[in-house]
């Protein structure tokens, strides 16, 4: 037997192993929950860290950098929108076919994911390049910060297509039940991201280490530095991901240059049967997010310093919840693959209730603690005064709004993108845009506060809402027609 041949059977048996160690139905879901949410909730941590070290860092010199930095992030997410939705439909796919225990299909799914960053990942990057300046134009930014958020922008969108990458990569790994590799790329990502902004903000300096005055160089280049350093170190994780796909031999994903890369129709039409919902999703989400960041503009530049810092803060609270649900798309999936009805049923069940108990606790530290963090990324009173108010209200959304996310990825795991998208943009519409963007703070002049209260409203509607959805079962039906099909044949 050749080495290639025990190689295949090798990579074969772990992926056997893995499968039936998450089908097992006598095993505890919160013991396989636990064991794939907690690799994803550490990436996800060092995901923020790195907005966490550009605000941070960008602070020190003030509001305006502050609002540099964060004037354009909605934007950026309404473009990153269509490609996560596009990783959600290649995320469920490859869960469903490792729960089946297709291995070609998973490898053709791959295949695929990549023909989608060169065709849809590539264009949005240059997009968001071309558009380096018209952005923050478009999103309010007052004369005084429109230089250095194009700057910031142009900068950045050098390593968009490969942060693109990551996304897919990582979604595909993901359903595959591999989140400890995602964790490793992002915490060489961290690691490079911190040590780029600490030579590239900062100008050369002395500092008292020890007794000893040392000299640490510095390039001083303040937004632009730390735009810099986001975009090398976007480009080395983006890179490692696709590198993986091809080295790691013991992957159920493993690929080779020799394989055949053309457009497989049939599996384009199942991805995007699964991701249109969830693009409509993404997109009229961060249309949401771009109508409140709009009206928050207008409020002046505390405002916009305000909210990116409280959301700063606060953004590190939602990593339990992304990571329930990312697990709950993975773990419904396989289950619905593997045509296990009640398994599907008790992975979401215990997803929702694990994920909600963490977050009432993560709430409780935000509201009584978090204003010791906002100091990390802002030295000025009026700012922190007014993100801090925010944060305490936002603090209270948490169990609800992160119910309603795990429940959204196990609909998706199963492929029930439609009632997904259908929740989330009605009630973000409603409550979050219009509610709070323009009629609380356009219109009646409420400003931040106000905003911030209406997306607490909605969270827990939104919560009630994929309750009902859930518990009426329509999501079941492929589970049920799939073994039908397999008892007559």
């Amino acid at each position: 037997m050749s080495g290639s041949e025990c190689e295949k059977i090798m990579a074969k048996k772990m992926s056997k192993e893995q499968q039936a160690l998450l089908l097992d139905e006598s095993r505890s879901p919160s013991r396989n929950i636990l064991w794939l949410a907690w690799p994803i909730f550490l990436e996800n941590v060092l995901s923020t860290l790195v907005s966490y070290a550009d605000t941070a860092m960008v602070g020190s010199m003030g509001a305006y950098a502050t609002a540099s930095v964060s004037i354009s992030n909605s934007v950026v997410f309404l473009f990153n929108g269509v490609v996560m939705a596009l990783g959600i439909g290649v995320t469920a796919l490859i869960s469903q076919s490792v729960g089946a225990g297709d291995r070609e299909l998973t490898k053709k799914l791959t295949r695929q994911a990549l023909l989608i960053l060169l065709y849809i990942g590539l264009p949005i990057a240059v997009i968001l390049g071309v558009l380096y300046r018209a952005i923050p134009l478009w999103m309010g930014a007052e004369a005084d910060i429109i230089d250095y958020a194009a700057s910031y922008n142009l900068i950045v969108s050098f390593g968009r297509f490969f942060s693109i990458a990551s996304m897919l990569v990582f979604s595909a790994m993901r359903g595959c039940g591999d989140t400890t590799t995602p964790l490793r790329i992002n915490l060489g990502v961290n690691i490079a991201n911190v040590i780029g902004n600490f030579f590239l903000i900062y100008p050369t300096r002395t500092k008292v280490i020890l007794g000893l005055a040392v000299k640490i160089p510095g390039a001083g280049w303040g937004v632009n530095g730390a735009a810099a350093a986001t975009a090398v170190s976007m480009t080395l994780g983006g890179v490692a991901a696709v590198m993986l796909l091809f080295i790691k031999k013991d992957s159920p994903m493993h690929i080779s240059i020799h394989d055949d890369f053309h457009i497989d129709m049939a599996v384009m039409k199942k991805i995007f049967k699964i991701s249109f919902p969830a693009m409509l999703e993404r997109i009229c989400m961060s249309g949401s997010g771009v109508v409140i960041s709009r009206s928050i503009a207008g409020l002046g530049t505390v405002a916009i310093a305000a909210n990116t810092v409280y959301v700063t803060t606060e953004s590190i609270s939602f990593m339990p919840g992304f990571a329930f649900a990312s697990a709950c798309t993975t773990l419904v999936g396989q289950a619905v693959g593997a045509g296990k009805k009640e398994l599907a049923e008790r992975y979401m069940r215990t997803c929702v209730i694990l994920s909600i108990a963490v977050m009432f606790v993560v709430g409780a530290a935000l509201f009584f603690f978090g204003r010791y963090v906002l100091v990390l990324f802002s030295q000025d009173q009026e700012v922190l005064a007014l993100a801090n108010r925010c944060l305490r209200i936002a603090a209270l959304l948490q169990p609800g709004q992160t119910g309603a996310t795990v429940y959204a990825g196990g609909l998706r795991g199963a492929g029930d993108t439609l009632w997904a998208m259908i929740i989330t943009t009605a009630s973000q519409w409603v409550f979050r845009a219009i509610l709070g963007g323009i009629i609380c703070v356009r219109i009646l002049g409420y400003g931040l506060p106000a905003a911030v209260t209406c997306m607490l409203i909605e969270s827990y509607i939104r919560f009630v809402l994929f309750y009902i959805r859930v518990h009426k079962g329509n999501w079941k039906e492929g589970i049920i027609e799939k073994n039908k099909t397999a008892k007559e044949a």
